[in-house]
């Protein structure tokens, strides 16, 4: 067989000619892709600047880029299969085309919806970008919050018309008269998605009502942590202990939830035990040598309590208390770290003494209200309470 006969014989009623002119564009296609992607996006880019403020050349090439580049693939082979005379147009679809030439042309048509859907997306990807952007010269919690529930929302939307449109240009499938149609069967998949439908109607709560924002400290149930994320259907926490924990949204606005962070002050409150030596002079002088020192820090709020509130036969107990005005947790242990050390100093200037606690317990079982001590332990209590 002669080159000339080989070239126009017909595979599948398309000649080897055609399949090998329709394999050279579409390896063109391939090698010059990224290529034509990159200087495209760059012309994009000089428009796109004057109103894209802050957004990186870097940024937008690395969103784009690649959708474009199956878009510009996507042309080759619609060039290809013009060569090859597989359908393009709806129009081009009869009754007499093969089924090969059919199911090119649908996947074609899929591949081109999702090529557009996914430039679509990273569109809003690019606007959710400049929105942060802007939003770092006024930080504000509610646009850190609301912004990303709006990307994933529009997506949301997206997504599903480029289903539907799939239905309908694809399959030929009458989407109005099937979303009519839904009637019971809806209802029976709205019962089966209550839970979902419920954590979605929760998430609209949360962002009407706004119990807590991003950044938020919060306290739900049995958990502790800031708020990272409010999605659809659930809200991500990061915990003390550095977990990543997602909560449903319907069990964040059902349970009682404390948002820490807007508490006007953190509470300190403790006991001070001073032993029975201590005079009550010293007692007054400690009382009055706290209160002082508490008082003065300038982060305390003006209530401070510090009262002398109970006797009994081991020690003579003091009632501490005070609130930190900060949200921050560091700033409130550093604040509660210094008064301790005021506190210590006082009991010291005034020649006085904390119980030792250790001691008491000993001396409570060499009495016989603690036989599981050991003996050894019970003597050696006994001794060092009888040498002080």
């Amino acid at each position: 067989m002669e080159i000339s006969e080989l070239l126009h014989y017909r595979l599948l009623s398309i000649e080897i000619q055609e399949y090998l002119i329709a394999a050279a564009i579409l390896l063109a296609g391939l090698v010059f892709k990224n290529l034509v992607s990159r200087l495209l996006t760059k012309v994009l880019f000089r428009f796109f600047k004057r109103v894209g403020e802050g957004v990186t050349e870097a940024q937008f090439h690395e969103l784009l880029i690649k959708p474009i580049s199956i878009v510009i693939f996507l042309i080759t082979i619609f060039i290809a299969y013009s060569v090859m005379d597989i359908p393009v147009t709806k129009a081009q679809v009869g009754a007499h085309t093969p089924w090969y030439g059919e199911l090119a042309f649908r996947v074609y048509q899929i591949a081109v919806i999702v090529g557009i859907t996914w430039i679509i997306l990273r569109m809003i990807d690019l606007a959710v970008l400049v929105f942060t952007k802007r939003a770092l010269r006024d930080p504000s919690r509610l646009t850190n919050q609301l912004v990303p529930f709006a990307r994933d929302l529009i997506k949301l939307f997206v997504s599903i018309i480029a289903f539907l449109v799939v239905l309908g240009q694809v399959f030929s499938i009458d989407v109005t008269a099937l979303v009519g149609g839904l009637g019971i069967g809806g209802l029976a998949v709205a019962f089966a998605a209550k839970e979902s439908l419920e954590n979605l109607l929760a998430s609209f709560t949360i962002f009407l009502d706004r119990p807590f924002e991003v950044g938020d400290l919060v306290s739900v149930g049995d958990l502790t942590g800031s708020v990272e994320k409010i999605g659809f259907r659930s809200t991500r926490i990061r915990t003390v202990e550095k977990s990543y924990v997602t909560v449903p949204n319907k069990s964040m606005i059902d349970k009682p939830l404390d948002n820490l962070s807007r508490r006007t002050a953190r509470r300190v409150f403790f006991m001070m035990s001073l032993t029975q030596m201590t005079s009550s002079d010293q007692l007054h002088r400690i009382l009055a040598l706290v209160s002082k020192a508490i008082a003065a820090h300038p982060l305390i709020e003006p209530d401070v309590q510090v009262k002398f509130t109970s006797l009994t036969s081991n020690s003579k107990d003091v009632r501490v208390q005070y609130y930190v005005r900060t949200d921050s947790y560091d700033e409130y242990l550093d604040v509660m770290e210094e008064i301790n050390f005021q506190i210590v100093s006082a009991v010291e200037e005034v020649g006085a003494n904390f119980v030792d606690t250790t001691m008491t317990r000993l001396a409570g079982g060499s009495g016989g209200g603690s036989t599981n001590l050991p003996k050894s332990l019970q003597q050696q209590g006994g001794q060092s309470i009888a040498n002080s």
